[in-house]
């Protein structure tokens, strides 16, 4: 693969090398040429932070562009065709961070990897299981 886009929990499992990612995206993540983090993963980070659903991400909050950068990561693109595509796109599921995660990854025709199948038949997923 050559690059490849994180969902959010894929991208703070990564950091935290936790063992919830699992092997096959480890290593997909480890030999892309180029990993990707959406912009909306910073606000989804933050969002959740500041209304008690992810605690233990609250140190980290400010910290996340330079960990993304120490990381060897980049943030992707966020433009109005990817807002357009997230908000057009034919596709049932209503999560604005999900839309916008798949209009990326469709936009900038690479792989997502995230553990959520939502995503299966809408982008290409990398995950196992």
């Amino acid at each position: 693969m050559t690059a490849l886009l994180l969902d959010t929990h894929a991208w703070v499992w990564s950091l935290m090398e936790s063992h919830r990612l699992p092997p096959l995206a480890a290593k997909a993540i480890e030999t892309a040429t180029q990993v990707l983090v959406s912009p909306i993963s910073f606000f989804e980070i933050a969002q959740k932070v500041r209304v008690g659903k992810w605690p233990e991400m609250a140190p980290y909050v400010a910290q996340l562009p330079a960990l993304l950068a120490e990381q060897g990561s980049y943030v992707a693109s966020f433009t109005p065709e990817i807002a357009l595509l997230a908000g057009t796109l034919a596709w049932e599921h209503r999560d604005p961070f999900d839309r916008l995660l798949a209009a990326t990854a469709l936009q900038s025709q690479i792989a997502l990897v995230s553990a959520d199948r939502v995503f299966d038949g809408i982008v290409a997923r990398v995950w196992e299981g």
